[in-house]
């Protein structure tokens, strides 16, 4: 028997346009090594074909992306490559030339909603929940914390980050996390192709020159923050902390958090 795929590739409306789609319905579309691994080759991909122009991100099933496969973050020989592999897929979606345009329904958290972050636009299905509840599991969202100081007001990412809540996705257009909201899954994806469309009025190569550009006027690349960010990140998910967190989590019970040494913020 063949195994199903972790990722379904397609066109989109136009051949200029490539549809990836997160296929673990089962797992709620949970970011595992294997998925990690085939949607960072697949960007790379769509990338280096030059009759490509567009990326559309999607998931099946229920839900656009649940986070991060908790399994395997607790499991100490795949945590690292696991957490790398989140930033090779964040820096692909973000760096690519390509015009990338999450589409998200469900649920988009965690890494979910740091892989809707890192594309260029991005339309939510009305009901989505998105949010980012590292805290509550013991980590900490260093690696779309790079994202969303790009595109948020600090009083929203504070908010959001530390109160670990979840939120509706008309709250997320109201902050400006997405761009879009459209009543059911299937015309976020129509809406996603008319943003496409809309894109594909202007030249080629003044689109790419504006995304590099765009990328260009931060005082710190993306890949430079992502690196500080991943390094963050993988001192609290190999804290005691984390470990107590996503028991917690599996165990669907409480976190018993143990008070830790006072620290003054740099």
């Amino acid at each position: 028997m063949k195994p199903i795929p972790r990722l379904v590739l397609s066109e989109g409306d136009g051949p200029d346009t490539t549809v990836l789609t997160l296929n673990r319905p089962e797992k709620r579309n949970a970011l595992s090594v294997g998925l990690l691994g085939e949607l960072v080759a697949a960007v790379r991909a769509a990338e280096e074909n030059p009759a490509q122009r567009f990326l559309i991100l999607r998931g099946e099933g229920p839900v656009f992306c649940a986070g991060l496969d908790l399994d395997e973050a607790a499991d100490e020989s795949l945590a690292h490559r696991s957490a790398g592999l989140v930033a090779e897929a964040l820096l692909a979606l973000s760096g690519s030339r390509l015009v990338t345009i999450a589409c998200v329904h469900g649920a988009a958290v965690a890494g979910g909603a740091g892989l809707m972050g890192a594309c260029d636009m991005a339309v939510a299905a009305a009901g989505t929940r998105i949010g980012y509840p590292e805290t509550r599991r013991g980590l900490v969202a260093g690696l779309v914390m790079t994202f969303l100081r790009r595109q948020l007001h600090e009083r929203d990412i504070r908010e959001i980050l530390l109160t670990g809540e979840l939120f509706a996705a008309e709250r997320a257009l109201e902050i400006g996390l997405v761009n879009r909201v459209a009543p059911t899954p299937e015309a976020a994806f129509a809406a996603a192709a008319r943003l496409a469309e809309s894109v594909r009025q202007g030249g080629p190569q003044a689109i790419e020159a504006t995304k590099r550009l765009l990328a260009e006027l931060w005082h710190s690349p993306v890949k430079a923050d992502l690196d500080r960010a991943l390094t963050a990140h993988m001192d609290a998910r190999n804290s005691a902390e984390a470990a107590e967190g996503i028991a917690a989590f599996h165990g669907k019970r409480p976190p018993k958090w143990a008070p830790g040494p006072p620290r003054r913020l740099a």
